[in-house]
């Protein structure tokens, strides 16, 4: 009798190890598919990223400033005349 439960117990031991190991590859799988998608994503950012950084460097450019400052703000460099030094 005590032999049977010895392995009544073995058996129940080494199912419920089975279940756990099929539930924990489970999770692994799902892990891994998350761990795809926020590697995509970070490589989308990356890409959006630096096509920010072209686009703040294009409109930064001193020409594009120089433009601006003409066409929109009216403004102009003084003339030699206008040009006041200080001195202490």
């Amino acid at each position: 009798m005590n032999r049977y439960v010895i392995l009544a117990v073995l058996v129940i031991a080494n199912v419920a190890t089975a279940l756990l190991v099929v539930r924990d590859r489970h999770e692994h799988r799902l892990a891994f598919i998350a761990l795809n998608k926020l590697d995509k994503i970070r490589d989308e950012l990356n890409i959006e990223f630096g096509r920010l950084q072209l686009e703040q460097a294009t409109w930064a450019e001193s020409n594009r400033v120089d433009q601006v400052a003409r066409t929109r703000l009216g403004m102009v460099f003084p003339r030699t005349e206008d040009i006041v030094v200080l001195r202490r």
